[in-house]
């Protein structure tokens, strides 16, 4: 059975720090490029940082310099750590993966966590 199971999410005061994680069981974690999204109240869910097929990372204009996307194969995990946080990041956060084996399969996502940033 697929799940990931996402912790880390919380309460924290602007110019504060934390890690989310994305725990990743039923799958081989190789097969997939991570990635974190996020959807802040009465908006659209968007792309914040992930792992592009060769490995490599990108990240959305407003989190650059701030949030960094990590992943440790041997535990199946990917992190978001995210420092300087500011009231705008506040949102639910969501692990995603794709698979990127030749065909068509469904992207995977996670539970959320919820990141609140107060000003």
């Amino acid at each position: 059975q697929v799940q990931f199971v996402e912790s880390g999410g919380g309460l924290v005061q602007a110019g504060g720090s934390l890690r989310l994680s994305c725990a990743a069981s039923g799958i081989t974690f190789s097969f997939y490029a991570f990635g974190w999204h996020r959807q802040a109240p009465g908006k659209q869910r968007e792309w914040v940082a992930g792992f592009d097929s060769g490995g490599y990372t990108n990240y959305e204009d407003s989190v650059k310099g701030r949030f960094t996307i990590s992943r440790d194969n041997a535990k199946n995990t990917v992190y978001l750590q995210m420092n300087n946080l500011k009231p705008e990041d506040t949102a639910v956060y969501y692990c995603h993966a794709i698979d990127l084996r030749p065909g068509k399969r469904p992207d995977i996502w996670g539970q959320g966590t919820q990141v609140t940033v107060s000003s």
